[in-house]
């Protein structure tokens, strides 16, 4: 039984992890709306901790591992964005109020870590699932922090951070010179398809984003090029489609994005649901029989052992996480209670309130296992989380639609809506916090970390992570909008997720047929792809076709989804390039931190000028040049982009010494 005494829990890592948290949750937010995508955070911030630490000195594996495990919040409880804006997207809300926003969050995050403790040991400890994502974490951990030794390590000489931090500094001085208007942020055009007034529209926006760029490298190429073929369906075929059986005259640009967002979002929406499902479905099989046989192990390990354990088997005592899980249950009863009787549904209170607990605790928990296995199988950031979303929204919207609807004038039907999205986003942070926490618990394991204490980070993540959201997504209302809401404008973010959880509850609730036959005909493209990315698996080693990334693609506009193919096809001719070099290994690690800091730095560096811009009412609030410079600029910005990659890559490629 290991005694040792370890530098492990300590404050600088917890305000270091705190730090790192609100750093990443404000990027995760922001590009998490706009591309439907948030990364992994933990990597980033093991490499930056391991340096500061380090610097700092008497530091340990254990000590970064809890750094990366507060920060670890940051990508997963960001993952709200997939409901919360729904709220707006009904005219629900206006803007997100705080102290409700941030009750949602951090009870519905909390449970989830509290639900993922009597998980661990079956299937972390006692379980074979690879989780991926956690042990290369751990990997990392160990080299940079001197516990194996090999000489390839990209800590050695601060390689790792110094790829961060080129990929941050260089994205965040390209958005000031964008802001400037001196380059062109997006090239964008849109045409008609052919000669008569009304012929039908198509068209794209190419934003040159390194943040897209970024998240291109890190989803990889099978991803990339599955988006990419969702916006020629959705761009090439839906709004050609629809803008010809809805024909009218006037401007291209303004009838290509209504029809993509009256018609083509819907199809998007459909493609993401069924494939969601799908992925779900498939995992039902291996979910089932690894639990069976991980709690079997656990009860035969269990009864060979006294009642002592090791420290790296010590978890949060069992009276201690039930008293705090009820602490979370208690105001997430007042909450639904509040919401249910400010709502206009009083009279049902009582029904509803006790309908939503039962969703929150019991689906919850069914879903926090499900997620956890998942990342065990495939890694958290691949888990189908917005199929989790779809199943409980839906779950809850038939409960509503079942026990409350007949008794309800019409005019209550938002006001279901909005109840069912408020369960479903209680549910959400069960499921995204237990889906990560895992895999930090696995991470942990391989480095020798003490269970509790890295619960008890997580918590602490949760809450940082919880306080940030609520500002963010206020400040990104304000400056964009969200696309579908009342009043939105030409620069509102897509956010795709909560768009398509909130359509659901909408055409469940509502019954509307239009919407259902648009999402029908989605689910039938999202099964065709299905079948084709089936058919890849049979017949090649390596070329699949993602559903799920595919109807991402249908969903999305262009903005969002080219740059990210740009970035997944250069990210793997990286990666082949890097596997002819003497270090392959560290050489694509480097490629993965130099997308991790293109990401971070672009991010949080649009933040800030999301606050400049809501607080100005000005779109470009740093702007030196007009419209008259745009083809100009256009030009330069396209020029310096493809420049920049070609330096950053060739230039992290050679950092290696041989």
């Amino acid at each position: 039984m290991s005694t040792e005494s370890r530098v492990e829990l300590t404050l600088r890592a917890i305000v270091l992890g705190v730090l790192l948290t609100i750093v990443f949750t404000a990027a995760n937010v922001y590009f998490g709306l706009k591309a439907g995508l948030t990364f992994s955070t933990s990597i980033p911030a093991v490499v930056i901790s391991m340096a500061l630490l380090r610097w700092l000195g008497n530091t340990s594996a254990q000590e970064n591992n809890i750094v990366q495990t507060v920060a670890s919040t940051a990508g997963t409880l960001s993952s709200i964005i997939f409901v919360l804006p729904g709220f707006i997207m009904i005219g629900w809300w206006n803007g997100f109020p705080y102290w409700q926003s941030v009750a949602i969050c951090a009870a519905g995050g909390i449970l989830g870590v509290m639900y993922s403790i009597p998980l661990r040991r079956a299937l972390v400890t006692d379980s074979d699932l690879p989780y991926p994502e956690g042990t290369a974490c751990a990997e990392v951990i160990k080299v940079g922090s001197g516990d194996v030794a090999d000489k390839d390590s990209v800590e050695s000489g601060g390689m790792g951070l110094k790829a961060v931090l080129l990929g941050s500094w260089v994205s965040a001085l390209f958005l000031v010179l964008v802001q400037t208007r001196l380059f062109l942020g997006d090239v964008a055009h849109s045409f008609r398809l052919g000669q008569d007034s009304k012929a039908p529209v198509t068209g794209f926006d190419f934003q040159l984003s390194f943040a897209l760029f970024g998240i291109g490298h890190l989803v990889g190429i099978s991803c990339g090029i599955a988006m990419f073929v969702g916006a020629l369906i959705g761009w090439g075929g839906g709004v050609p489609h629809y803008s010809a059986l809805h024909a009218a005259a006037g401007d291209a640009g303004a009838l290509a994005g209504a029809t993509w967002s009256h018609y083509v979002r819907y199809l998007g929406a459909g493609a993401i649901a069924v494939s969601a499902i799908w992925t779900l479905m498939k995992l039902v099989k291996p979910v089932i029989g690894g639990l069976q046989s991980a709690m079997a192990s656990s009860r035969v390990r269990k009864a060979g052992k006294g009642d002592t354990l090791a420290r790296t088997e010590l978890d949060i005592p069992v009276n201690q996480v039930g008293l705090v899980a009820l602490l979370c249950i208690l105001p997430i009863c007042w909450l639904l209670w509040n919401f249910a009787t400010s709502a206009g549904l009083g009279e049902h209170a009582l029904l509803l309130t006790a309908g939503g607990i039962f969703i929150v605790v019991v689906v919850g928990f069914l879903v926090s296992t499900v997620c956890g296995y998942m990342a065990g199988l495939i890694g958290a950031s691949n888990s189908p989380l917005s199929g989790i979303g779809i199943l409980v929204v839906a779950t809850t919207a038939l409960f509503l639609v079942v026990t409350v609807k007949s008794a309800l004038p019409p005019e209550m039907g938002k006001a279901l809506v909005a109840y069912s999205l408020f369960v479903t986003a209680v549910v959400f942070n069960v499921a995204a916090i237990a889906n990560n926490n895992l895999q930090d618990l696995k991470t942990g394991q391989l480095v020798e970390s003490t269970p509790s204490k890295q619960q008890w980070a997580l918590v602490i993540g949760v809450v940082a992570s919880a306080l940030v959201i609520p500002p963010v997504l206020d400040l990104v209302n304000k400056a964009y909008g969200f696309a579908g809401a009342p009043g939105a404008t030409a620069h509102a973010l897509p956010a795709p997720q909560a768009g398509l959880i909130s359509a659901l509850a909408q055409a469940v609730i509502q019954n509307d047929p239009e919407k259902w036959h648009l999402m029908g005909w989605g689910a039938l493209i999202g099964a065709i792809i299905i079948a084709f990315d089936w058919l890849l698996s049979k017949t090649t080693r390596s070329m699949r076709m993602p559903p799920l990334a595919v109807g991402l693609g249908i969903y999305l506009p262009t903005a969002s989804t080219l740059m990210v193919t740009v970035g997944a096809v250069v990210g793997w001719w990286f990666d082949r390039r890097a596997g002819r070099t003497a270090r392959p290994e560290s050489t694509k690690q480097l490629g993965v931190l130099l997308a991790s800091g293109l990401i971070v730095g672009e991010s949080v560096l649009a933040v800030v000028f999301t606050a400049l811009v809501a607080f100005t009412n000005n779109q470009f609030p740093i702007g030196v040049v007009g419209d008259s410079f745009a083809t100009a600029s256009e030009w330069l910005a396209g020029g310096a982009f493809a420049l920049v990659v070609y330096w950053l890559y060739r230039r992290i490629a050679r950092s290696l010494p041989a």
